[in-house]
């Protein structure tokens, strides 16, 4: 039994079939030698994202094409015009998978269902005896089973990616009808069902051909009392179709399917009419018309779902090329030079190489090590006028790079002893002269700067040294005598005295204090007990108030 079903190209084939176009053939281009000698084991086509498309796929993917083609009568020339949308179909394959993944569609399940779904149309008991029926043909089961899982992955995500997106009417579908009628011209044509009664391999033996007759006969009368034709067919049939009801298939006015006796019989029969018996070589033949389909343009009703398949396809197709197109423009696709991509956008990212030039290696700046920001300070650098008004003699490399230094890191100093790096070295130019000096003055003797390092190193003693030196007795000035104030003059000591004088109320400078005089008259009496004698006695509601017995004289205030 030979399984056709495993030439099934792959899922290329179905996006060839779809989106071609007409371009001329590609050639296949010469393997180059490697520089390196030797031989190529196997040459890379194209790389897609993280899958690459080798050679070995190229070369395989074309025969299945051509294999498909010649299946369906194409000719040399239209076969050799769809090896040029080749490599396109393997890229979109490829893009469509890369999709997938990120959707996490697998097409597991979908693919059981189908090899099962083949196994039950070939009556095969289990998938492996499917899978010994391929190797049988000298087909890999593995590539078969690729195959079809990329077409299921594919076809789910076209509906889910494009196919969801691709929205129409009904008034949109019958649109389209009215503005291609032309496409759905049918021509006239029937669909048949056959009873054959043969009389043997001798047509001309008499006898048989009698029997033959009165069997046909017989038929007839059968059909003619309204018995089932398919019934009579699987009881009485010799055809090859009688365990199918007698099915004979459709066919069509003059396109030569059926001989010119037969057609001149069935096309003027109705639908459930049949024939009389024909002679044929084979014996004696009855035709019974199922379907009589008239010819021109059909009714919209007819073919209504025909209709929306085809504009479905006509408004999907150029959604899934804009989608293809999308998906390059965001992936990374490098293509061997002699191939070329037919479906490639021109806002593609190629890639581009270079020879690898290692870094430059920096020089390092000799920087001298400081602790504070020496360029920060004007009294520790000179100023500009200073440094130009010296002459390149004076003008030391010490003297430029006070004005150049960049700070580092602290240097460490230990107790005891002096720094060695963060002090600036003397300078042995003369001072600037910042102009605060009188013209009359400048004969002076110039003063020095206490806050710039004098010329001579000092002299530093430890602090045991320092104590054994003679103390001057206490009274005496430590500033030399040439150095005295001179004596304050008599009105300058009157000044001080009024100065040191106190100085009291109502310009009174006296020092002393005087004492307050007590002004109290009388006997002192308690706060408690006077607010006791204020109180009335208690008296008779009727009597006259008499005036106390005795009174007490309220204290003075005191001043």
């Amino acid at each position: 039994m030979t399984l056709h079903f495993l030439r099934i190209p792959a899922a290329f084939v179905f996006s060839t079939a779809l989106l071609a176009t007409s371009a001329l053939a590609q050639t296949r281009p010469a393997v180059p030698q490697s520089p390196y000698g030797g031989l190529t084991v196997e040459d890379i086509v194209a790389h897609v994202n993280d899958q690459i498309i080798t050679q070995s796929d190229y070369y395989r993917a074309m025969k299945e094409a051509d294999e498909e083609a010649k299946q369906h009568g194409a000719t040399m020339q239209q076969i050799s015009e769809g090896h040029k949308d080749l490599l396109r179909s393997l890229i979109d394959q490829q893009l469509w998978l890369s999709k997938a993944k990120e959707l996490g569609i697998d097409g597991n399940t979908e693919l059981i269902k189908r090899l099962d779904e083949i196994r039950k149309q070939y009556n095969l008991e289990t998938l492996e005896d499917l899978e010994k029926a391929a190797k049988e043909q000298g087909v890999s089961f593995e590539d078969f089973k690729a195959n079809i899982r990329n077409q299921i992955i594919t076809q789910q995500v076209m509906r889910e990616e494009v196919g969801r997106r691709v929205q129409f009417t009904p008034g949109e579908v019958e649109r389209y009808y009215e503005q291609h009628k032309q496409d759905y011209v049918k021509p006239e044509s029937v669909q048949l069902s056959e009873i054959l009664v043969s009389t043997g391999a001798d047509p001309d033996d008499a006898a048989k051909v009698a029997a033959g007759k009165a069997k046909a006969d017989d038929i007839e009368a059968k059909l003619h009392a309204g018995g089932d034709f398919a019934q009579l067919a699987k009881s009485f049939s010799d055809g090859t179709t009688a365990a199918d009801g007698g099915n004979f298939g459709t066919f069509h006015h003059g396109d030569g399917g059926l001989a010119k006796v037969f057609e001149d019989a069935v096309f003027s029969l109705k639908t459930g009419q049949s024939t009389d018996p024909i002679r044929t070589r084979q014996g004696f033949i009855i035709f019974r018309v199922d379907q009589h389909i008239p010819g021109g343009v059909p009714a919209y009703k007819d073919v209504e779902q025909e209709v929306e398949q085809s504009y479905y396809l006509s408004r999907m197709e150029p959604a899934m090329r804009d989608y293809l197109t999308q998906m390059r423009e965001e992936a990374y696709i490098d293509i061997k030079p002699g191939y070329a991509d037919t479906g490639a956008s021109p806002k593609e990212i190629k890639p581009v190489y270079s020879a690898y030039a290692p870094p430059s290696a920096k020089k390092k700046k000799k920087v001298e090590r400081t602790r504070f920001r020496e360029t920060t300070h004007a009294f520790r650098q000179k100023s500009p006028q200073a440094l130009a008004s010296a002459s390149p003699a004076t003008a030391t490399k010490k003297d430029v790079s006070l004005t150049t230094q960049k700070p580092g890191k602290k240097e460490k100093i230990r107790f005891g002893q002096a720094p060695s790096k963060t002090l600036p070295a003397a300078r042995s130019a003369a001072t600037e002269d910042a102009g605060a000096v009188a013209p009359a003055a400048a004969a002076a003797p110039e003063l020095a700067n206490p806050l710039e390092a004098s010329d001579k190193p000092t002299q530093r003693t430890r602090f045991s040294a320092r104590a054994k030196t003679e103390k001057k007795p206490k009274g005496t000035s430590a500033r030399p005598p040439g150095d005295a104030p001179p004596a304050p003059d008599a009105a300058e000591v009157a000044d001080r005295q009024a100065q040191a004088a106190p100085l009291g109320l109502g310009g009174d400078t006296s020092a002393t204090k005087k004492k307050r005089t007590k002004t109290t008259t009388g006997e002192k009496t308690r706060l408690t007990d006077e607010k006791k004698k204020e109180q009335p006695p208690a008296t008779d509601s009727g009597a006259t108030p008499s005036a106390p017995a005795s009174q007490t004289t309220p204290p003075a205030p005191q001043q």
